[in-house]
């Protein structure tokens, strides 16, 4: 699929992008009156990035919220080897 999160399988979605005049209420005016209604695209915020599946490390398209809830795991990094030292 083209831009969907591979973990929650989130896409993009469709909505409105509404452009308004006027001087709000509040604030001493008549109200803010919509002027133009066009069609606009909400777009997950995917990142590639390393995950652990299973026993293998696999890059994957992930979005940002399932990063920062912790569903997903990543990948150990492991040191180069080094000869251990004789203290």
């Amino acid at each position: 699929m083209g831009s969907q999160c591979d973990v929650c399988k989130k896409k993009p979605t469709v909505g409105n992008q509404i452009t308004t005049r006027g001087k709000a209420k509040y604030l001493g005016g008549v109200g803010q009156k919509p002027t133009g209604i066009s069609k606009r695209m909400f777009r997950p915020n995917l990142q590639r990035i390393q995950c652990q599946v299973g026993g293998s490390v696999e890059t994957l398209r992930v979005c940002v919220q399932c990063i920062r809830s912790g569903r997903i795991q990543r990948p150990i990094k492991r040191r180069a080897f080094t000869m251990p030292t004789s203290v």
